[in-house]
């Protein structure tokens, strides 16, 4: 995700940079849903932003992307971002199968 993402300006006024988007998709990665302080831990790895920073940004993204997959947005064109759906799309799946085992 680039800075200049859907995100990044709906962030209640909170900018974020490449480097900070780059830690927030890798921690998204590594504190799933049923993390404990989820939010508390993705905020740590990421700096500078608060737990509900980190959690308001999440929410945004989600909300772009079920925007984008239902066609009302058109697919954003920088970098980053179709390997960041995709992965998140994978981890979704991934977690769902592993739970379905037990």
């Amino acid at each position: 995700m680039a800075s200049n993402s859907m995100t990044s300006s709906r962030t209640s006024g909170s900018s974020w940079t490449p480097k900070q988007n780059k830690l927030f998709e890798k921690a998204l990665a590594k504190y799933d849903k049923d993390t404990p302080d989820r939010w508390q831990n993705i905020a740590k790895a990421v700096g500078g932003k608060s737990a509900e920073e980190v959690k308001r940004h999440y929410e945004i993204l989600i909300e772009d992307v079920k925007h984008i997959e239902s066609g009302k947005v058109p697919f954003p064109n920088y970098s980053g971002f179709f390997f960041f759906i995709m992965n998140l799309k994978i981890l979704k799946l991934y977690s769902f199968q592993i739970k379905k085992k037990f």
